[in-house]
This record gives C-alpha cells, sequence and structure tokens, in this order.
C-alpha cells in the first residue's frame, strides 16, 4: 500500500502560563509542525514535531528539512518502513526529530491499517496505567511551591523541580519550599538542565538531602560526561542524562563508562520509537533505569510516547507525558490525566483524534 499523499501544517500551542521557563530559555507558547500521510484506500497517518532549540532544532531548521523529505514520501511502500526511514536519515542530515515524525505518522499509518492499537502493533503491553511525572516551571520558593500544591491536589504524586543555578540558595529555598508543601508521601525530582558544576551539584545535594530527592537530572554540562560520572558517585540519588543522551552513542558511552544511573529518552530527541527500544534493550542489559521524559507538545506526540512505554519491558520510573495538560489550542484530543496517571489509547493507531 502505498503513500499518495504528504502534508505539513504549521501548530502553535501557546503555554497556560506565558512566563513558564528553565534554565536553558523560555518561550510564551510551544511550536510545532503537524505531518499528514495518506495512503491508496484513504487512511492517514498523523505525525508530530515541536522545535527543541536548546539541543539544536529550532523549528526553521526542522521544518526546512521536512519540507525536502516529503515529497520523497511518495510513492513509497507504507510497510518498507525500516528501509524507507533508513534512507530519510541520510537524507536528513541526521535531523533526528524531522524522522522522528516522518516515523510516527507512519507507524500510526502501519497500525491503523492492521486495525489495533500501537502498542499492540509493537508486541503487546507490559502496563496499560502510566503514572505521570509533571514539571515545576522556575519561579519563586513561594510559586513553585504553589504550583507544587496545587497539582498534588489534582491527583499527581510525580513531581520535577527546574533549577538553574543562579543563585544556588534560591534552588535550595526552592526545593524545600515543595517538599513542605506536598508532604513526604510525593516523589520529588530535580532538573538541572546542565546548570552546575559536577562539584556545585555536590554541594547542593548535601544541603537538600532532607527533602528526599528520588532523581538529579542532567546536573551538569553535556559535554562532561567525567562530571556526570563524579555527581553519580558522590549524591544519595539516581543521576540521569537527558542532553547528554541524545543518540545511541552517546547512550552506549554513558552506560560503558557507568556514568549515570539511568537514561531520560524523549521521541524527537532520540529520532523516534525504533531507536529509543534499541536504547531500552540496551540499557535493560547493563541493569541501567531508563524512562520517558518530557515530550512537550501536542497530546499526538505524548500518545505516541505511551505506546512505547506500554510496550517496553525497562521502564522503572513515572514518565513525563502529561505536559500537554499547561498547553492551549492542541489540535488533537483523545487523552487527560486522571488521578496523576494516563491510561494507554486503545483505539486503532496511536489513538488520539485529530480536531475538524
Amino acid at each position: 500500500m502505498r503513500i499518495t499523499s504528504a502534508e505539513m501544517t504549521d501548530v502553535i500551542m501557546p503555554k497556560e502560563d506565558p512566563k513558564w521557563k528553565f534554565a536553558l530559555g523560555a518561550r510564551p507558547e510551544s511550536v510545532g509542525l503537524l505531518i499528514e500521510l495518506r495512503v491508496e484506500n484513504g487512511i492517514t497517518g498523523h505525525g508530530y514535531v515541536s522545535e527543541i532549540p536548546h539541543i539544536g532544532y529550532p523549528i526553521t531548521v526542522v521544518k526546512a528539512i521536512l519540507e525536502s523529505l516529503l515529497p520523497k514520501l511518495l510513492g513509497a511502500e507504507i510497510f518498507e518502513r525500516r528501509p524507507l526511514l533508513s534512507s530519510l536519515v541520510k537524507q536528513s542530515g541526521g535531523c533526528r526529530p524531522a524522522t522522528a515524525a516522518i516515523e510516527m505518522a507512519l507507524y500510526d499509518l502501519s497500525s491503523r491499517i492492521a486495525g489495533m492499537p500501537l502498542y499492540r502493533f509493537l508486541g503487546g503491553a507490559y502496563r496499560k496505567s502510566i503514572p505521570v511525572l509533571r514539571i515545576l516551571s522556575i519561579k519563586s520558593p513561594e510559586e513553585i511551591a504553589a504550583n507544587a500544591l496545587k497539582l498534588v491536589k489534582q491527583g499527581y504524586s510525580y513531581l520535577k523541580i527546574k533549577i538553574d543555578n543562579e543563585d544556588l540558595d534560591l534552588d535550595v529555598a526552592r526545593i524545600k519550599a515543595v517538599r513542605e508543601a506536598v508532604g513526604k508521601d510525593v516523589h520529588l525530582t530535580l532538573d538541572a538542565n546542565q546548570s552546575y558544576s559536577p562539584k556545585e551539584a555536590v554541594t547542593l545535594f548535601q544541603r537538600i538531602q532532607s527533602s528526599d530527592i528520588d532523581l538529579f537530572e542532567q546536573p551538569v554540562n553535556v559535554k562532561d560526561f567525567d562530571g556526570l560520572k563524579y555527581v553519580t558517585e558522590h549524591v544519595g540519588c539516581m543521576v540521569e542524562a537527558d542532553e547528554s543522551a541524545a543518540s545511541k552513542q552517546e547512550v552506549y558511552r554513558l552506560i560503558k563508562e557507568r556514568a549515570v544511573d539511568s537514561i531520560s529518552m524523549k521521541v524527537l530527541k532520540l529520532g523516534g520509537l525504533d531507536n529509543m527500544m534499541e536504547i531500552s534493550a540496551l540499557c535493560q542489559a547493563a541493569n541501567i533505569s531508563c524512562r520517558v521524559g518530557a515530550n512537550v507538545g501536542s497530546r499526538l506526540l505524548n500518545a505516541y510516547a505511551m505506546h512505547f512505554i506500554a510496550a517496553s519491558p525497562n521502564i522503572s520510573y513515572a514518565c513525563e507525558v502529561g505536559e500537554f495538560e499547561r498547553l492551549l489550542a492542541d489540535p488533537f484530543e483523545g487523552l487527560s490525566v486522571e488521578n496523576g496517571h494516563l491510561q494507554v489509547p486503545e483505539d486503532v493507531g496511536i489513538g488520539v483524534r485529530l480536531k475538524r
């Protein structure tokens, strides 16, 4: 069955909080691109990509690459996904978000044609209910604590505190304020987005040990693998790589050097589910934890990640697949968080619906 049309549409999703920010930047909206592929019998599949400027993929670059790739899909056989994607990866110059969006649409099409949810197309489910980790934007200690309490009252029991090291004392105050606000039963993680030196990260952790942190994500610079290992060896929680784990090659190095305890996997960062499945298997063999990090964008993108979470045996912690809740004007519907959990869609394909 061959592809007869390939179209792309701009998507702008304003943030509910236009002042939402993290250590590497701030923008009042999430911008992305929606891809629609259609085959001979009229069935359509959708893919989505949002920009990731802090790791080198502004939306203008991704859009230009997709504009060059989409015409090459016309006439392609849908069930020859792997060789088709392999060719597109080479032609994209290694732009993983662009090829991930195309892979998403191809998987959506394939599972729709097969008449089953994507997780079944991937081999079946290890889990159907996914605990969601929600992210707390950088604010004053009082504001971030209030936002944390609001999420806990909505049913969330996993939260991530963004910090930036502009003032270490202020980061300490933020963390302690959140713990005091939410009580001892809520799971807390930290994400510095590369803003700390190794020794500063250890100093920070020593000062907030009583706050009972589960995981410290990307404390140091993306290229500082030795620094990641230093933090891993000197703090009393799991240390996770995100920006440092942007490819299979980097994940292999992190595992080989035992530099971290966990890997944050993201659909767009890693180039799609096929790569994520390889990385998950590699982590499992090496006894390294992995989970799905923030997929900021449409419900379509998050639902796609959820099917991977369902079909992967090596997911050991809450995942960041609920950030669509803080975005407005989503072109897709059919996914909502209930009591801090998401249920894997059971409809055919990715399982969310394009609003008409």
